[in-house]
């Protein structure tokens, strides 16, 4: 296993929590190449689904399985255990977990589902890895979901959309290429809807800006 502290390396780090999870190859391989794999509680029941072993599992473990935890515990797996009367998420634990062991890149998987009110936190989680120039994201079945300051490259296809929702008060200095929408040296405005459901038109679409920040959707129907 590689040594965490060892920051000249690239390390790619899977956060699995407890939402919705789909069991394609595409995540498991994700999950699987990941120098670091850490379970938010009650996503280690998607671990155990995928016979997969996290390098760590974080939480109040309030909503784990008792039978997981048991399983994991078997496993000899290195368990972080915080009171449920906390001032952070089990997310935002194991991100905070992430950046002490040197991750240069994160994806968050199993943070989106039925609470709302947990999807936009971990969304706005985003955020905090953005102004340390982590590049970081959310997927699940039909969304890639990053914050953008500066500049991103996504690679999409015919059928995907790319929406921009402005996170600050104006967003300016907008470029956009490879999208059937194009814009150069736009203006968004928070609250307006003008970045929404923009298409691919090429395999490779580019976001940069000069001020401000994007929520930046990559998604389907």
């Amino acid at each position: 296993m590689r040594n965490f502290h060892d920051n000249k390396l690239p390390m790619k780090c899977v956060i699995i929590a407890n939402g919705d999870l789909d069991y394609t190859k595409k995540n498991q391989d994700m999950v699987r190449s990941a120098q670091i794999i850490i379970s938010a509680d009650g996503g280690a029941r998607h671990l155990r689904a995928l016979s997969i072993l996290p390098h760590v599992m974080i939480g109040d473990f309030d909503s784990i399985h008792p039978d997981d935890r048991q399983y994991f515990k078997k496993k000899q797996i290195k368990t972080i255990t915080f009171s449920s009367r906390k001032d952070q998420t089990d997310t935002e634990l194991c991100i905070s977990w992430a950046l002490e062991k040197n991750a240069t890149d994160i994806t968050l998987l199993g943070v989106t589902g039925n609470r709302l009110d947990h999807t936009l936190a971990n969304i706005f989680l985003l955020k905090k890895l953005a102004q340390k120039n982590i590049p970081a994201r959310i997927i699940n079945k039909n969304n890639e979901i990053h914050i953008v300051k500066d500049f991103i490259k996504i690679k999409g296809g015919p059928k995907d959309f790319l929406s921009l929702i402005p996170i600050t008060q104006k967003v300016t200095g907008i470029t956009l290429k490879g999208l059937e929408y194009s814009m150069e040296d736009g203006t968004l405005e928070m609250g307006s809807c003008l970045g929404v459901s923009n298409f691919f038109k090429e395999t490779f679409a580019s976001v940069s800006i000069k001020k401000g920040e994007l929520i930046v959707i990559k998604s389907k129907d």
